[in-house]
């Protein structure tokens, strides 16, 4: 398989799904010189990468660690169960994405701590990097193991495993922890007295400086007292008072690989004004502080011109609150709309939002629009401080309907305190009314289709440092019966369905209220085989039921009420909470009170959206005294200053909104298109992206440059291309081509080098010719291909040799089939190999060089094979050299060096010529003319 031998994974990872996700080669990855710098830090994300690259806090300190001389940060993810098998099988490491070094070789080992459930890819991620499991087996040359999150703020289950937690902002203290324990360490201090320096930073937490004693009220496990005076008690979090001295970087890796949001977002704020009772994040992330909106709108231009993403997001944890957020939206909008870009907005609340800000999004194509309403009922609404009414969501439904919209997604929760069963029920039907309304409005508008609604309901679990860290967590029994109200009433409501397992959220719980002594359980269930806890497909709940077992356990007592007098296992770490504010709202919740949004204008929800009303209100702002110091004046002056900078002098006249859509949607502006044809080679880790992800990652070449490609009618335009017969992953190619309209005149042969400056690694652009109206397309001018492939010269000696290669030829070419099996999804499908199978050889003309030019290295003897290419279906080289030989899981490294017409002679024309090959060459229409599926 083609990828550079001197990667450790080289002669195995064809054998994983998404191989391309261990590789690395993303574009805008920083690898720094390794000797350059003072500290080495291993970023580790302990999810797969899909997850991984998405997220925002790992794109922050990577770009400040890499920024800095001093430093230097690589990223490394959990390995899939497949990966992990086959590292143990061959005694190999877990490696990073730059430079392929295993985590042991780093100064300091990060955690991002997302979410307990992946406490076992945790511990996964140490093992299979080298470094002690637990913290007092590590050595003096053994890495710093430190962890940061929002998860890190309850940190005691996974602490024995961890030697230091940052609570709080992790960009104040990234490189201050990194160099204090790289230069300690410089200087010969031993690894106990590099930790006690470690604990005199602000927020920086250090177990094994604390002892525990049990609490007599309810059995858990809290910190007592401080071992050493260096060790503060409590731990006060570490708190960024200004997000622009930390600018949000423009230009982080491009991953190959599908990530599970693959678009261009940025952190517009930090906080939340809401206070939900439930949601931990709004509450350990206070004050609210904003990005300056003339930084997210450069930057959101700047990172859509370096990632070539055509969609972008602004997120935070209650995106429309942000102080301006209609001019804002208005003004990225002004940005993207002529890149055909689209805009998505997280995190929008059900009340407040704007006409202006959603004609705004639907200028940049925005698809279905998400909202948390939380709670079917307004008494539960009311319990958990959701300020919002179900008359401003069906409002804010008829909104969004009727400007074109034809989805929309509501956000639930159940097993929330006092819950009772018509409070369950009503999240259907809420979300049938706000069906009801789309199909009055697009029916007024003669619209076709059904609007879709679909309610997501998740299992409310209590979190630390929230006012119901002290509720019971619903029994699963519970839950259950609870599903089965919501899919009864979602039936009669006509609206999609969607629960989450309840059993996950049920560990999740135990983990999230959990003490010391789950250590020995998580570790046992570790060994056991637990990983990936949350995945529906990897979840053991027998590994974890034995495991509790084992070390007589019993979960249930982090699953019931706690008395609000009880110390707890988070005490400790102080969020910046002031004492009696969770436990007031704990109260008003029970007693169906509201608390107004923290920092708003008492009486109204609505943020003033031009200088002109700014000036005007002068009523005070709400503070419920949480204990965070908030300065309400400046950030009423705030406000002020960022619609200033934004030009959002007067109030902006609402458009009459735009009716739903009558038939198609129109086309998009974009002037006459002319067709080209480009060519390029596939090589390293480019060799195993998938096909899916070499349609995504080549226009983004061609977006960086701002060149405008055309794009396709419909609800949801693409990019107007035709691509040759696809490849299997980890087959490389020196004659790939791609057709593609695009909206300008262009001299192909003038971009090339531009386009490869810009386009993934691995993929390099080598000819291009503008296409005339009567020129064949890219799949009747092909329908032959050639491959080399390299086999090892020791696995062939084992078989007999080049001699016995060749006498397995001469039978091949004299059969009359040559049957393989081909298995899809578990199905087989019979495929004759023989009859795509025009040419076997050994050794013959460039194939040698070929594999080199592809990257491929190693006494290898080569194997040249010429293939018919058909529209319905093709022969994957991997199976012709698995009917030659008999042999599924012979090594074998291939690429395909040509593709093209062949002629009488069953020669092929060189890849080269293949951009000015005309109507006149190309061979008669074939009734399979379609693009071929796998090798061709």
């Amino acid at each position: 398989m083609a990828v550079a031998a001197e990667h450790p994974y080289a002669s195995f990872v064809h054998r994983v799904q998404k191989p391309a996700r261990y590789l690395g080669g993303e574009l805008n990855a920083r690898v720094k010189d390794w000797n350059a710098v003072e500290a080495r830090v291993c970023l580790a994300f302990p999810d797969v990468y899909d997850i991984g690259m998405s997220h925002l806090g790992y794109k922050i300190l990577y770009r400040i660690l890499n920024d800095d001389p001093r430093t230097l940060a690589e990223r490394a993810y959990a390995p899939w169960v497949d990966m992990d098998r086959e590292l143990r099988a061959r005694g190999l490491p877990l490696v990073t994405s730059e430079s392929a070094r295993p985590l042991s070789d780093f100064d300091v080992v990060g955690f991002s701590l997302q979410f307990e459930l992946t406490y076992t890819n945790v511990l996964l991620m140490l093992d299979l990097g080298g470094v002690p499991l637990r913290a007092s087996d590590r050595g003096e040359g053994d890495p710093l193991v430190v962890a940061g999150g929002p998860t890190a703020t309850h940190p005691e289950p996974l602490a024995p495993f961890l030697d230091a937690v940052v609570i709080g902002d992790g960009e104040e203290r990234a490189t201050e922890v990194a160099l204090t324990w790289t230069r300690l360490k410089r200087d010969g201090v031993p690894r106990h007295e590099r930790l006690r320096a470690l604990a005199k930073l602000r927020g920086v937490y250090v177990p094994s400086l604390y002892a525990t004693r049990v609490d007599s009220d309810t059995g858990f496990h809290v910190v007592d007292r401080a071992l050493a005076p260096e060790a503060p008690l409590p731990v006060v979090r570490t708190l960024v008072d200004d997000l622009n001295r930390f600018p949000f970087p423009d230009d982080s890796p491009v991953g190959g690989p599908e990530a599970i949001f693959d678009r261009m977002s940025i952190e517009i704020a930090r906080g939340c004004t809401e206070g939900c009772r439930f949601c931990q994040a709004g509450m350990i992330y206070r004050p609210v502080r904003e990005r300056d909106p003339e930084q997210i709108v450069q930057t959101v231009a700047s990172a859509v011109r370096k990632s070539g993403y055509d969609e972008a997001s602004l997120t935070s944890l209650s995106t429309a609150d942000y102080s301006c957020i209609a001019p804002l939206v208005k003004r990225v909008a002004d940005e993207l709309t002529p890149k055909r870009v689209s805009l998505g907005v997280s995190s929008l609340r059900a009340y407040g939002l704007g006409e202006n800000v959603l004609d705004d999004m639907a200028r940049v194509r925005a698809a279905g629009v998400t909202f948390a309403p939380e709670a079917g009922s307004q008494r539960m609404r009311d319990v958990i401080n959701k300020n919002v009414t179900e008359e401003q969501l069906l409002e804010t439904a008829e909104r969004i309907f009727s400007r074109g919209w034809s989805s929309m997604k509501l956000y639930f929760m159940i097993g929330l305190p006092t819950e009772e069963e018509e409070d369950v029920r009503e999240i259907p039907r809420v979300g049938g009314r706000a069906r009801a309304i789309g199909r009055r409005v697009k029916k007024a508008a003669g619209a076709p289709g059904t609007p879709r609604v679909t309610v997501s309901v998740s299992t409310h679990v209590p979190k630390p440092h929230t006012p119901f860290q002290w509720c019971a967590m619903d029994a699963p029994t519970d839950v259950r019966r609870k599903q089965g109200w919501l899919e009864e009433e979602a039936r009669a409501a006509g609206v999609d369905l969607r629960t989450h397992d309840c059993d996950t959220s049920w560990l999740e719980a135990v983990f999230a209220r959990g003490d010391r002594s789950l250590a020995p359980v998580l570790e046992r269930a570790y060994r056991a085989g637990a990983r990936f806890d949350s995945w529906e497909d990897q979840k053991r709940m027998d590994l974890w039921e034995a495991a509790f077992a084992a070390e007589s356990i019993d979960p249930a007592r982090y699953l019931g009420t706690i008395p609000v007098s009880a110390r707890l296992p988070w005490d400790h770490i102080d969020v910046g909470l002031e004492e009696g504010f969770l436990l007031r709202e704990y109260r008003k919740a029970l007693k169906n009170r509201l608390s107004l949004p923290c920092g708003k204008v008492a009486g109204t929800f609505v943020h003033a959206t031009n200088l002109q009303d700014a000036h005007a209100e002068t009523r005070r702002l709400v503070c419920y005294d949480c204990g965070v110091a908030c300065d309400l004046s400046a950030m009423r002056e705030q406000r002020v200053v960022y619609l200033r900078k934004l030009g959002a002098e007067a109030p902006r006249p609402v458009e009459p909104p735009k009716r739903a859509q009558k038939g198609p949607p129109p086309r998009l502006v974009q002037g006459e298109p002319r067709r080209y044809r480009f060519v390029y080679e596939k090589t390293g880790p480019a060799a195993f992206l998938s096909h899916l992800d070499v349609i995504r990652a080549l226009p983004r070449s061609f977006r960086r440059l701002e060149i405008p490609l055309f794009y396709s009618s419909g609800f949801h335009p693409k990019p107007d291309m035709t691509f040759g017969p696809a490849l299997s992953l980890g087959v490389a190619s020196l004659a790939e081509a791609v057709d593609m309209r695009i909206a300008a005149d262009l001299e192909p042969a003038q971009i090339l080098e531009d386009l490869n400056a810009g386009a993934q690694p691995g993929i390099r652009f080598i000819g291009g010719a503008r296409l005339g109206a009567q020129d064949a397309g890219v799949t009747r001018i092909v329908d032959g291909a050639r491959y080399a492939v390299g086999i090892p010269r020791d696995v062939l000696a084992s078989r007999g040799g080049e001699t016995w290669l060749r006498e397995r030829i001469d039978a091949a070419m004299a059969a009359p089939e040559l049957p393989v099996v081909r298995r899809i999804d578990g199905i087989g499908k019979r495929v004759d190999v023989r009859s795509f199978l025009r040419r076997l050889a050994v050794g013959e003309g460039d194939a040698a060089s070929a594999m080199s030019r592809a990257g491929i290295v190693g006494d290898l003897v080569v194997l040249t094979a010429d293939v018919e290419v058909r529209g319905n279906g093709g022969v994957k080289i991997a199976e012709v050299v698995e009917a030659l030989t008999g042999d599924t899981e012979l090594p074998q490294r291939a690429v395909r060096t040509s593709m093209g017409l062949r002629t009488p002679a069953g020669d092929l024309v060189s890849p080269l010529n293949l951009a000015t090959i005309r109507e006149s060459k190309a061979p008669p229409p074939r009734a399979d003319a379609s693009p071929s599926t796998g090798d061709a």
